[in-house]
């Protein structure tokens, strides 16, 4: 035995609910991407320096996506509202670690699709998801604590607060602290 350890690809998966279908992002979704991630408000709470600029939205919904797949850390999706087939909203997962079956779960959501639980739904669905078809054991948000709205999100999905990280990430270019929220396997019972 070399002592390496195999890397698993990060599972390709699609999820619907009523109100929304969840489904890894397309190059035909880089104008949708690009205006989510251009907000202010997003902006606000996204983990990057001020210096990083704008995201670069062909590469988050293609090379990005399929680096971070590949290498099972993790997928881009994007959250279509059912009503009128519009990417409202994208999700990713980050910092999954194979041996400990967990994953952090991130979000943002479109301006005009804020405030009617569509986050909270995806969140939630993909969840399952990871839990139920993939053996998962264990997701994890990081929300900072003025950012109330994921705050919501990460309730109403089920989430439970475990606690606050100090000084564990950054936010709009400064160091904030971080709540932590996990959803795990027990949850489904």
């Amino acid at each position: 035995m070399t002592g390496e350890v195999a890397v698993r690809r990060f599972p390709t998966l699609t999820v619907s609910t009523p109100r929304a279908h969840v489904r890894p992002l397309l190059a035909a979704d880089v104008p949708a991407v690009a205006e989510i991630f251009a907000d202010k408000l997003t902006q606000r709470w996204l983990p990057l320096p001020e210096s990083s600029g704008p995201i670069n939205a062909v590469a988050w919904c293609t090379e990005m996506a399929k680096e971070r797949r590949d290498s099972g850390n993790g997928d881009h999706y994007g959250v279509i509202r059912r009503e009128d087939d519009r990417l409202v909203g994208a999700l990713w997962t980050k910092r999954t670690d194979w041996s400990g079956r967990t994953t952090e779960v991130c979000y943002a959501v479109a301006p005009e699709a804020r405030g009617y639980g569509l986050a909270a739904e995806a969140v939630l669905a993909l969840a399952i998801a990871l839990i139920l078809e993939h053996g998962f054991q264990r997701l994890e948000l990081r929300v900072a604590p003025g950012n109330i709205a994921s705050r919501r999100v990460a309730e109403k999905a089920g989430f439970s607060y475990e606690g606050l990280l100090r000084n564990a990430g950054y936010a709009q270019g400064g160091r904030v602290d971080l709540e932590s929220w996990s959803f795990v396997s027990a949850d489904l019972r």
